[in-house]
């Protein structure tokens, strides 16, 4: 099982335009993506332009589905990117479950 973590740091005042655009890729990961075993986003309660996504992919290749998507094009990259001060991204191997 493949585990990322991805932290986003948005631009001031643009939390609730990211979080509109998470739950769009939220529901296109649901519908589209059956490797993807869990997408969770949580939003920081100290900065509301702050995210924390927490993912589970069965393999290499369900990772690589997502990333390749065209929705993960056209929302994260095209569209969430532009309103992030910073995005830090980490690939795990789950160890334990």
């Amino acid at each position: 099982m493949i585990v990322v973590v991805v932290k986003y740091t948005g631009k001031p005042g643009a939390g609730d335009a990211i979080f509109q655009h998470l739950q769009k890729m939220a529901s296109q990961v649901k519908k589209q993506e059956p490797g993807c075993r869990l997408y969770q986003v949580s939003r920081s309660i100290e900065s509301l332009d702050n995210f924390l996504l927490y993912e589970h992919y069965l393999d290499e290749a369900a990772l690589a589905t997502h990333s390749e998507s065209s929705y993960f094009k056209e929302i994260v990259i095209e569209t969430i990117v532009p309103l992030l001060e910073n995005r830090q991204r980490e690939v795990y191997l789950l160890a334990l479950a």
